[in-house]
């Protein structure tokens, strides 16, 4: 499903508040509550929208540590590594990188002992995972 202006305003109050009611996001992007459900099941069927999340601030949470982790894979094994590593409990999201690093790791523990335990015994033993670099999650600014 190409986007559209509708899609777009929609995605936008979703983005903005992803426990945004029906009703409020018909009226925050001006359509009505039918038009909302329509678009927002096409979106999921196109797997435009993949989930909904709660934005967290790393500093206020007690007892756990946030780690976006830089992983390197090697080129052959990349589709099979990144299938096992998006199966894996600890890693609350995936993204591929253009970055420094092939794939991004969110993960969430108890603290950075443990970020480190999840890294070297379960990131690191996936046949193909070269490396592996956390940064922790400090503050969110925005």
């Amino acid at each position: 499903m190409a986007t559209n202006s509708t899609a777009d305003r929609i995605l936008a109050v979703l983005e903005e508040d992803a426990q945004a009611s029906y009703a409020e996001i018909a009226q925050r992007a001006g359509v009505s509550k039918p038009t909302v459900r329509k678009y927002i099941d096409q979106l999921e069927s196109d797997g435009v929208i993949v989930g909904y999340s709660a934005d967290v601030d790393p500093k206020k949470l007690s007892g756990r540590s946030i780690a976006m982790v830089g992983i390197d894979v090697e080129s052959e094994r990349y589709v099979d590594a990144t299938r096992e590593l998006s199966e894996l409990k600890s890693v609350e999201a995936l993204y591929s990188s253009s970055g420094d690093h092939m794939l991004m790791a969110e993960v969430r523990a108890p603290d950075g002992g443990a970020v480190g335990e999840i890294i070297s015994e379960e990131i690191l033993t996936i046949d193909g995972v070269t490396a592996a670099h956390p940064s922790f999650l400090q503050e969110r600014l925005k």
